[in-house]
């Protein structure tokens, strides 16, 4: 059975929009040496709020340069900009048709919507939260940007490929066959490598930035959603929606290294390199497993709302944000 284009009928399908990784490359905009991997075990992280957005709230992403959060909601074709100072919405924006996937570039503080049933991106700018454009693609899910490059990266899910999206000129400069269903998407932009989530091949492009071509497909777990890579170790995390894990994929060997349990429906997935702390969303379970980087092991399982779909962390606060698609919320967790 098709899992992914059935759960695209439904709001089950909501839980595997991820953004995963988005949020990792924007402290990339002022250089590697921003992160220093630490212990960090000493807190323990738990929800310390509630944020109401639009209807079905799905991807996630975080500018730490402005301590801004911004959230697509699928159910009303909305955008919401959340201040991480007063974890509340100060707007509102209207986008395409069942938003999904968000990124932002924090080197210009732009913003990128991927609008699913619209087949477009919404380009926006962070100041201002004005359009600057509108961009036709195909289908797209998932949107993931490279600070370094300014490239943006579009998975077009009935395509069957990914989009590339100049950050200068906002238009379309190539397009790349990747497997089938692609969802998720990620960029290390210190390698300029884009790993791509593909749902209904089971397995994971990788595309090679300078020469916008795929070098290798490697075969994770059932249903690959959201993936999200650690800059400083080069490790990347897949969410396999279909087989409730994670695989690991070392960036040195892409081969898969581990395979660790989670919750049920993994979808999102985001890491903050500055403690080597992967958070994944469950959105069968409502639940976030936080995976410690250098075990391996999940540590902590927090209940947030139901059914949780995009999650982002800012690497500079430790603050982590979950898009609860059907209760309407974000959760944000600290400690």
């Amino acid at each position: 059975m098709d899992i992914l284009r059935t759960r695209l009928a439904g709001s089950a399908r909501r839980t595997m929009l991820a953004v995963a990784g988005t949020a990792l490359a924007a402290p990339l905009a002022g250089g590697t040496a921003a992160y220093a991997a630490t212990d960090g075990a000493a807190r323990v992280p738990a929800v310390t709020a509630s944020i109401p957005v639009g209807d079905e709230p799905s991807g996630v992403a975080v500018n730490p340069l402005t301590s801004t959060v911004y959230v697509t909601n699928q159910g009303d074709a909305t955008f919401s900009v959340i201040s991480e100072r007063t974890n509340t919405v100060t707007a509102t924006i209207p986008v395409g048709g069942s938003p999904s996937g968000v990124a932002v570039n924090p080197a210009t503080d732009t913003v990128y919507v991927a609008n699913l049933a619209s087949g477009t991106v919404s380009v926006i700018n962070g100041k201002t939260d004005t359009f600057i454009d509108t961009i036709l693609v195909a289908e797209p899910d998932g949107v993931a940007v490279n600070p370094a490059t300014g490239t943006v990266y579009v998975t077009n899910f009935g395509s069957d490929t990914v989009s590339l999206i100049s950050g200068k000129t906002n238009k379309v400069t190539a397009i790349i066959p990747v497997g089938s269903l692609p969802a998720g998407v990620a960029v290390n932009p210190v390698t300029d490598t884009i790993y791509v989530a593909n749902g209904g091949s089971g397995t994971v492009s990788l595309v090679r930035g300078r020469t916008n071509t795929v070098t290798m497909t490697i075969t994770v777990g059932s249903a690959p959603a959201g993936v999200a890579v650690n800059p400083v170790t080069g490790t990347v995390y897949v969410t396999n929606f279909g087989s409730d894990t994670v695989s690991l994929i070392s960036g040195k060997s892409n081969k898969v290294t581990a395979i660790i349990p989670v919750g049920d429906g993994p979808a999102g997935v985001t890491v903050n390199p500055m403690t080597d702390t992967i958070y994944v969303a469950n959105g069968g379970s409502g639940t976030v497993s936080v995976v410690r980087g250098r075990t391996n092991t999940v540590t902590m399982t927090i209940a947030v709302g139901s059914a949780p779909a995009g999650v982002a962390v800012n690497p500079v606060t430790g603050a982590v944000y979950v898009a609860n698609s059907s209760t309407g919320t974000v959760s944000v967790i600290t400690g």
